[in-house]
């Protein structure tokens, strides 16, 4: 955790329903718009918002498109107009204010596809996609063209999934990216508390992976957003971080054979 008091504020006072976490005061901060994923809510991200604020950047997550069948392009447009919230009103107290130059689009699962929809219709300095899954219109036909700096994760357990796009969306990203495969992780492991996709069997959450993504995301944007060079291994392909493992997308795979049965 960062060294900044966080506060909480809601975005719909503005007119997108959503929440926000800044820290206490600050001019001209980062700011960062974060997309949910399937079935969840932006409250089943609470600790990853409130851990890049207590960092000093302004998180805010639009909580709309929670339904079985979502709007991708509506997800991203709300992260659009979640940026314009930030950097138009003054937050908190009128002593946060955010800088037009430093905002980054993030997500998880359909809401890192979402960021990537919202990049490809607007510059920021950065974009981050965790554990993304696919979404339509696809971002991997979107990522060409953007050369925005990128860090893109995904769980070690599940990376070739069909429930992630992480490798195809590295491949087809114009700018700089890193991907990285966090050990033991699955691509839902980051999402807190109780959801409705508990229901369906997926998994708890993985308190080491939510722990371990949070510090890459947070070091990657305190390079791309503030310049600090002290973070800069976030955004390097060859630096060697603990537990997350750079992955070549372009690398040659073993196709997994098909597995004999004594039933056959």
């Amino acid at each position: 955790r960062g060294p900044h008091r966080v506060l909480r504020g809601n975005l719909a006072i503005a007119g997108q329903p959503g929440v926000v976490f800044t820290p206490e005061s600050g001019l001209n901060l980062p700011a960062v718009a974060f997309g949910h994923g399937w079935l969840t809510s932006a409250a089943n991200y609470r600790a990853t918002l409130e851990h890049l604020a207590s960092w000093g950047f302004v998180a805010a997550a639009p909580d709309t498109e929670r339904g079985p069948i979502p709007s991708h392009l509506g997800l991203a447009t709300d992260l659009l107009t979640t940026l314009d919230i930030c950097t138009s009103v003054r937050l908190g107290d009128g002593a946060i204010s955010v800088h037009p130059d430093r905002l980054a689009l993030a997500g998880h699962g359909m809401g890192a596809g979402a960021a990537v929809i919202a990049a490809g219709q607007r510059r920021v300095a950065a974009v981050a996609a965790l554990y993304p899954a696919p979404t339509a219109p696809s971002a991997e036909t979107i990522a060409p063209d953007i050369d925005t700096p990128a860090l893109v994760l995904a769980g070690a357990t599940d990376i070739e999934s069909v429930s992630s796009n992480a490798i195809p969306l590295t491949a087809a990203w114009a700018g700089p990216v890193v991907l990285r495969a966090i050990d033991g992780a699955s691509h839902n492991g980051i999402v807190e508390g109780r959801r409705a996709l508990a229901a369906l069997g997926v998994g708890k959450h993985e308190a080491k992976t939510a722990r371990t993504t949070r510090a890459l995301l947070t070091g990657f944007l305190l390079h791309k957003l503030l310049r600090d060079k002290t973070y800069a291994a976030f955004s390097d392909p060859e630096a060697v971080i603990p537990h997350a493992t750079v992955v070549d997308p372009e690398a040659p795979r073993d196709e997994e054979k098909p597995k004999l049965s004594v039933m056959q």
